[in-house]
């Protein structure tokens, strides 16, 4: 049984722009899910010190030229869909091309994440069995459809039990 993913992502877009539309759409909604973290918040309410902004400069300065706006966009998107729900390294480039990222843009953000595909097919597999029931073999089927290897699949089904 294939189940078209993207209801899940519609879902989630809704809750996230009533929540911005609401006045409560800030970076304080990026929460850490498992071992996946922000370092730093996407934007930031305070003014680094003159020290620190002498030391951070070249920095900002050499990943402005490097990034384009769009491509700085689809990093925070990717960002804040890894945070939200459960992706193949696949199925999140598609998502991002969905959005209308190219896919250049949208394979450098997801390939600029520092997450584990794994730990990502064990989420996956547990957010399909939270809403629906399945057999081994059908969910590793199903997280095989949604991008991951047959091996993540397998360690993403591990992962719960089943």
């Amino acid at each position: 049984m294939n189940i078209y993913k993207d209801w899940w992502i519609l879902w989630m877009a809704v809750a996230v722009a009533g929540g911005i539309a609401a006045g409560v759409g800030d970076a304080s909604l990026i929460t850490d899910t498992g071992d996946f973290a922000l370092e730093e918040p996407l934007t930031s309410e305070t003014e680094p010190t003159e020290e620190a902004a002498q030391e951070e400069a070249p920095v900002e300065e050499a990943a402005a030229e490097d990034a384009s706006v769009s491509q700085e966009n689809a990093d925070g998107k990717a960002v804040e869909y890894i945070n939200i729900l459960a992706f193949s390294k696949s199925g999140l480039i598609e998502q991002l091309e969905f959005e209308g990222f190219s896919n250049e843009e949208a394979t450098m953000a997801v390939e600029s994440l520092d997450v584990d595909w794994n730990e990502q097919a064990g989420k996956k597999a547990q957010e399909y069995l939270d809403v629906m029931s399945f057999s081994r073999s059908e969910l590793v089927d199903q997280l095989e459809f949604d991008g991951f290897t047959p091996e993540q699949a397998e360690y993403g089904v591990d992962q719960t039990g089943l």
